[in-house]
């Protein structure tokens, strides 16, 4: 019985060493992990198959995957898979925390920067700089998306029909909710499918669904609750990368709700660029400008729940997930139809900035997004922050002259 106990204590301080470990590794990368999802991956890839062999290549590679077909960011659901392999239950919460806690305490504070000095001359030179720039990055990653989610002729015409939807003014996160379910299905129907025989992706509609119902149950009147449930719809149906993002936030805050301006929304993806970890840190900003410390934590916390659920629920079935035929339908179609809103957001984006209602036609906004352009073109893998950085520069030199 002693002997068992002893057992017993010793598994519970292993545990708890071993906790320690994913809380101290995930923060260590939390802290240095430049660059979007890919770069993180990679430096998953290195820490966790290379060095400290905790997983298998096949196995982490398996788990990629499953990333790429539950809504939410990917490389922060990679840390809660590996979080969860490693430490069940308490190792997928800490593993996640210890991720994005460096990006949302530093996106926090530069927040509160902002909202003090935002509007100072003297930044602002810098601020106008950086929303040209922030177009050709969104540009480029509707490009990149572009080539790889619109494979053939009915993903093409499923991109399209959403982009006049969006045009039309039905909001971006129903638009690709709509894209996605309609889209699998008009793919399926096309090829003659039986679209009953495998898992289907349906299940998470209810859940985007419920999310949304009580979402819009709030008055436009500004409160923690309202800003908690629209990031958690957010969070629930988000596929196509960080940048889509953007498309989101424009349709709910700006477009929707009207408690964030456009510049606004600019200035907090330039913070999510110049910031370590997921470009999620941007919710943190925008929560803070619309309500100070506890919209920040709204936001935050709203965003990242529904990646929690879903990486739990789906860890055990990543095998069954990657080869369903009918989710794979679903996540192309959720990714045309993605990169579709992604494409009417940044058109409007950039024709609100190129023609300014006070000065007419902005020749210095034109120039940045040219050399931003040529930037892209001409160094192959170029760290958006770089974009960013010049784009302040540029304004702020702009401006002086």
């Amino acid at each position: 019985m002693e002997s068992d106990n002893n057992i017993s204590i010793k598994g519970k301080i292993d545990m708890r060493f071993e906790l320690l470990e994913i809380a101290k590794v995930f923060l260590k990368l939390g802290l240095i992990a430049f660059g979007g999802p890919a770069v993180h991956i990679a430096l998953f890839e290195d820490e966790f198959t290379n060095k400290r062999k905790w997983l298998d290549r096949q196995h982490f590679l398996d788990l990629v995957g499953a990333t790429n077909l539950i809504p939410g960011p990917n490389s922060t659901e990679m840390a809660l898979h590996i979080g969860y392999q490693r430490g069940g239950i308490w190792g997928l919460i800490i593993a996640g925390f210890s991720f994005i806690i460096p990006a949302v305490l530093i996106t926090g504070f530069i927040a509160y920067l902002y909202s003090l000095y935002g509007n100072l001359p003297k930044l602002q030179p810098f601020l106008i700089g950086i929303k040209p720039a922030i177009i050709v990055i969104v540009l480029n990653a509707v490009y990149k998306l572009g080539i790889k989610a619109l494979k053939g002729w009915k993903l093409i015409f499923i991109a399209i029909s959403i982009s006049i939807i969006n045009f039309l003014g039905v909001n971006e996160v129903i638009s690709i909710i709509m894209g996605g379910i309609i889209g699998s299905l008009f793919i399926y129907l096309s090829e003659k499918k039986n679209i009953f025989s495998s898992f289907s992706p349906l299940i998470l509609f209810p859940i985007a669904s419920l999310v949304q119902q009580l979402a819009e149950k709030e008055t436009l009147n500004i409160s923690l609750t309202k800003i908690f449930f629209v990031c958690l719809k957010i969070g629930a149906v988000w596929f196509g990368g960080g940048y889509v993002l953007v498309a989101y936030f424009n349709g709910e805050f700006v477009q929707g709700l009207g408690w964030l301006t456009e510049k606004e929304l600019l200035d907090a993806i330039a913070v999510g660029q110049f910031t370590p970890g997921p470009f999620l840190s941007s919710a943190t900003f925008i929560g803070y400008q619309i309500s100070g410390i506890g919209g920040a934590i709204a936001a935050t916390l709203g965003i990242l729940i529904p990646s929690f659920i879903f990486v739990l629920i789906l860890n055990p079935f990543v095998a069954k997930l990657r080869a369903s035929k009918i989710f794979s339908a679903f996540l192309d179609a959720i990714n045309a139809s993605a990169v579709a809103v992604m494409f009417v957001v940044v058109i409007n984006l950039g024709v609100d900035i190129l023609f300014n209602s006070r000065s007419g036609f902005d020749w210095g906004a034109l120039l940045i997004v040219l050399l931003s352009s040529i930037a892209f073109l001409s160094v192959k893998k170029l760290n958006s922050a770089y974009i960013v950085l010049g784009g302040a520069i540029l304004g702020y030199l702009l401006q002086s002259i």
